[in-house]
Parts: structure tokens; C-alpha cells; sequence
């Protein structure tokens, strides 16, 4: 029996699909571990597959692929002193399930499956695995090991279960995206856990952006009374070595690392600029192009483009129409000077004013209205694809979540891209995070330091200039009021009546809720973008587009 174990948690960033690159980033980590002379390493949830694979899990082929990659991975550890607990998909009796396999001496010695599986507005686990029944511990060395499966611990069966079954700590690999605050959700709950079975836990999660989901890291351990043993790296690969022992009853951290964890105003501009940088390389592509229009989403858009990928790798344009003031050309220019990034501007006045010349004789006599406004907004969709297609570089588009909310977006047109950094974040969080990119340098970020969203930019009344003298609050409510009630709507989906007791006008409420659900049809076909609030359109929030339903209360 050990009085003694030095366990290694690889908090790496897979690739669904990657397999075969997934296991390199494996047996490489298994090597680190060695090196270590670490007793045990801990790979995050279905890392050989990465999390989450979704209907690929329907593939034949696929689930076979990885699990000849579990073996591959196992017989590395022949001659090794490393153990590997490895989150991967198994068919038990003719079933799939999610597994953790015990990989030791070239091969894999035991395996526990998974017993609840998220059914949710993210993960639809039920879909795919049978559950498995309430788990016991792993044998190892003469320590018993529970290892819950990431859902297992946000309920208190598993963890219970393992703690009569006489399990002496849990190790417990992840797969958990980020959303606002959720590090210290998951610091909560384990303190729950912790209370209930009196043993210390080991929490590995994984980092990487996944199209809409962005996966933070912040491994983190705490002892038999609930206190912070060790943190890792957030948003950043960590390979993290921690040394436990045996004291009496129950197991101490006697070493680990003590990252500082991010700031809630850091976490989302982290996150942001991760999960647009994975989308962008995961899906091959270089460079990215985009629109600046000298406003602040178009501004914060390419300031996270620049941290993602280096300046020499950003695009701006400047698409000037009639409507365009000189202070939005300045602006835009200063912005992209301050950036350091490539910046050109295309005027669209003769594309636009022939198009217009061409439906003149259709349009008659009938008044100018929103047609003409989107025609130019069309026509920078247009320009902005050509310059994606002509130079391979992934359009970035750069619409907020308070315009994606209330359909101020004009659809194959502002609307046109591959990714959109800023979807989950609404106007004022825009606002909130551009002031504070000008104060802090994040240190995995490639863009200058320094104030580098203009103040002219913060300062001025948003507009999208496709008018004389437009600004947005002609359309829309102020943004303070406007993204008070779509929080909610949206993310504590609150009735009118209860939206109204907060002190909000009851006519405004119902504005906002008819203009909420009539953009349904234009959200559907918006580009995906980071999710870091609770409820983000798309991922998370699934509406139908022809709904008949309205709230009647408050009325």
C-alpha cells in the first residue's frame, strides 16, 4: 500500500474528429509524465475523441477509431511507471458508454462507466450512452480511487456511492465550458461534494474552443475540508504535477502549483478571443477579414482578431457610403493604426447608387425606406465575402447580442461571416470590455498593449449611418434599458409581469418582446460565435422560428 502518489493532470486542448492528433497530443503528454516520475495521469473527458463529438458518436467507424486509439495509448504505457485514467468511449455488452479506462503495464486493466448524462441545453448525452450503474472505486496500489465522469459530480449519487464503496479520493476529468462565473460554480459545487463525502477532489478540465463552446481549464484540487489546494492555468494549456499523501484517514495535497485564477472582467475577453482563435485554426484558415466602421463592435471585433492571431494576420475595410461621417473615418483609420493591422477602404457609393439606378424603374414611386438602408448594408456583405474568397481569410462578422436579440442586423448583409466573436455579448458588455482591454494586456494575447480602442470610439452614440443623422436609439430603447430586459427575457426567462415589477414600462416590455421573437428566422442563420453567458442564442437556446405564442401577462 503507497502512503504516497504524484498525480499528473494534462489540461491540453483536443479537436473533435482529431483522433489520430488528439493521441499525439496524448502519448506526448504520457512522456511529460514519465519524465515527472508522476504515478498517475489524468486526461480530461473523451479527449481522444474530443468533447463534445456529437452525432460523429453514430459513425461505427469512428467509435472503433478510438477505441483502437485507447489501446494504442495503453500499450504506451508498457515498462512506463505511469498509470493513465483515461475518459474514453467503450461498448460495454453491445452498448456505447462513456468510460474512464485504467491504462497500466500495456494495457487496460478495469474501466467504470459514466452514470449521468447531461440532457440539457448543451450536452445531449442520452442520445448516445447507456448509463452506466453506480460506480465503485478503482484499485490502485492499495489506494481506492473513485473517478466520477464530470456530470457524475454535479449530482451527489455518484460521489456518495463512491465514498461508501470506500473510495479515498476522486479524480474527476472534464469537459465543462465556460460561462460568466462559472469557475466559481464549479469551486461551489465541489464544495458540496466535498461536504457530503469528507474526501478531497482532483478536477481537470480541458481548455480549446469547440465552434460555439469555449472550455476555460482552471483545473483546480481541494482537500478533505474544502479548501483550494491547487490551480492551474485558465485558458491556456497546463500540464500539472501535484503530490498527495496519506495523512491518517484521508489524502493532503503536499505540492501543487497556485495559478491565479482570471478576473471576472478578464474571463470573457479570454474566452472570446480563445474560442475565436481555435475556430479560426481548427477550420484552417491563416487570416481573418472584416469590416470597421469606426463603431465599437467593429472596433472590439478586430481588437480581438489582432490578440487571436497577431496583427499581421487581421484585415480591416472601411466601406464608406454617402451616409459615412468623417468622424467614422478617423476613427476607423486611428483604430486600425493603433491596432497595427492592414487597412484599406473600398468605397461602395457607385455599386450601391447603380443598384439602386437598376430598381428604380420597379421600385416606381414608392418611398425610400429600410430597402435602401440594407442594400448598402447588403453591399458590404458582398465586397467584404469577395475580399474572404479571393484571399482565403474567414470573414469575421460583428454584431452584438443586443442587435442579434431584437433583429437589429441586416441578413445577407452585417450579418455575412464565419464567426463572430461578440454574438453572446451584448451592448454594454461591449462597451464594459473594450474600456477594459485599454487598461490590461492579457498575457496570451498578440495584439499591442495599450489603449487601443480609440476613446472617440467608446465615447460617440453607436449608429449604423445607413441615414442622415442616424443613431441607434431612433429604433431601439437605450442600451442600459434594452439589455436590462433581454437578461430577462433571455437568460432568467422571465414573464412580462415579472419584467414590469422591476420598474420597466410595460409597453416597451412587449416592444421588446415582439421585436425578440420576430428575429427568431434571422438568428437561425447568424454565423456561430463564442458562448460565455448562460443562455446564448443558437447553442444553449433553441426557439422555434414560427411561434405563435406571446405573453399575456402584464397586458
Amino acid at each position: 500500500m503507497t502512503d504516497r502518489l504524484r498525480i499528473a493532470l494534462a489540461q491540453l486542448n483536443p479537436t473533435v474528429g482529431a483522433i489520430t492528433a488528439n493521441l499525439d497530443l496524448a502519448l506526448a503528454a504520457l512522456r511529460q509524465a514519465e519524465a515527472e516520475s508522476a504515478d498517475i495521469l489524468l486526461f480530461s473527458e473523451l479527449f481522444l475523441t474530443g468533447y463534445f463529438p456529437d452525432d460523429l458518436l453514430f459513425k461505427p467507424r469512428f467509435v472503433a477509431d478510438a477505441m483502437d486509439a485507447a489501446r494504442t495509448l495503453a500499450r504506451a504505457t508498457s515498462g512506463l511507471g505511469v498509470s493513465v485514467f483515461l475518459s474514453s468511449v467503450w461498448i460495454d455488452e453491445g452498448d456505447l458508454v462513456s468510460a474512464v479506462l485504467l491504462c497500466r503495464d500495456g494495457d487496460i486493466i478495469d474501466y467504470r462507466m459514466k452514470r449521468d448524462l447531461p440532457n440539457d441545453d448543451i450536452f445531449f448525452e442520452k442520445r448516445y450512452f447507456r448509463a452506466g450503474p453506480l460506480p465503485d472505486p478503482f484499485e490502485f496500489d492499495g489506494v481506492r480511487i473513485g473517478v466520477p465522469i464530470c456530470e457524475d459530480v454535479w449530482q451527489p449519487d455518484v460521489p456518495g456511492a463512491l465514498a461508501e464503496r470506500g473510495a479515498e479520493i476522486l479524480l474527476c476529468p472534464n469537459g465543462s465550458p465556460y460561462w460568466r462565473n462559472k469557475h466559481y460554480q464549479r469551486r461551489d459545487l465541489l464544495r458540496q461534494r466535498i461536504a457530503e463525502t469528507g474526501l478531497p477532489i482532483v478536477y481537470l478540465n480541458q481548455i480549446g474552443g469547440q465552434d460555439e463552446l469555449v472550455y476555460d481549464g482552471a483545473s483546480f484540487g481541494m482537500d478533505a475540508r474544502g479548501e483550494l489546494v491547487f490551480e492551474g492555468e485558465s485558458f491556456k494549456p497546463d500540464f500539472i504535477v501535484t503530490d498527495w499523501v496519506r495523512a491518517g484517514k484521508t489524502w493532503v495535497c503536499a505540492s501543487g502549483p497556485m495559478v491565479d485564477l482570471v478576473s471576472v472582467d478578464e474571463a470573457p475577453w479570454r474566452a472570446c478571443v480563445l474560442g475565436l482563435r481555435d475556430y479560426v485554426r481548427k477550420n484552417r484558415f491563416e487570416k481573418v477579414v472584416l469590416g470597421l466602421s469606426g463603431g465599437i463592435d467593429s472596433a472590439v471585433v478586430a481588437a480581438m482578431a489582432t490578440d487571436a492571431f497577431g496583427p499581421e494576420n487581421v484585415h480591416c475595410l472601411m466601406l464608406p457610403y454617402r451616409y459615412t461621417s468623417e468622424a467614422s473615418l478617423k476613427d476607423a483609420k486611428d483604430c486600425a493604426a493603433r491596432l497595427g493591422v492592414r487597412y484599406d477602404i473600398v468605397p461602395i457609393g457607385a455599386p450601391v447608387d447603380a443598384a439602386l439606378a437598376e430598381l428604380r424603374p420597379l421600385f416606381g414611386n414608392l418611398p425610400e425606406d429600410l430597402t435602401e438602408e440594407n442594400l448598402q448594408s447588403r453591399m458590404r456583405g458582398t465586397i467584404l465575402m469577395a475580399m474572404s474568397n479571393k484571399f482565403g481569410s474567414m470573414l469575421l462578422t460583428t454584431g452584438n447580442k443586443s442587435e442579434m436579440a431584437v433583429g437589429y442586423a441586416t441578413i445577407y448583409g452585417d450579418m455575412n461571416g464565419g464567426f463572430n466573436p461578440i454574438k453572446d455579448l451584448t451592448k454594454m458588455r461591449v462597451y464594459h470590455l473594450a474600456a477594459w482591454r485599454n487598461r490590461h494586456m492579457p498575457d496570451d494575447c498578440r495584439g499591442p498593449a495599450g489603449e487601443i480602442i480609440p476613446q472617440a470610439i467608446i465615447d460617440k452614440a453607436p449608429s449604423a449611418e445607413l441615414r442622415e443623422n442616424q443613431t441607434d436609439q431612433d429604433s431601439l430603447p437605450p442600451y442600459p434599458v434594452l439589455d436590462a430586459v433581454l437578461d430577462a427575457l433571455v437568460e432568467e426567462e422571465l414573464s412580462i409581469a415579472e419584467i414590469v415589477a422591476r420598474g420597466h414600462d410595460r409597453e416597451l416590455v412587449k416592444r421588446i418582446e415582439r421585436m425578440f421573437y420576430i428575429a427568431e428566422y434571422k438568428r437561425r442563420q447568424a454565423a456561430p460565435g463564442p458562448k460565455v453567458s448562460r443562455k446564448a442564442f443558437g447553442l444553449g437556446r433553441k426557439y422555434p422560428i414560427t411561434n405563435g405564442y406571446r405573453d399575456g401577462s402584464g397586458s
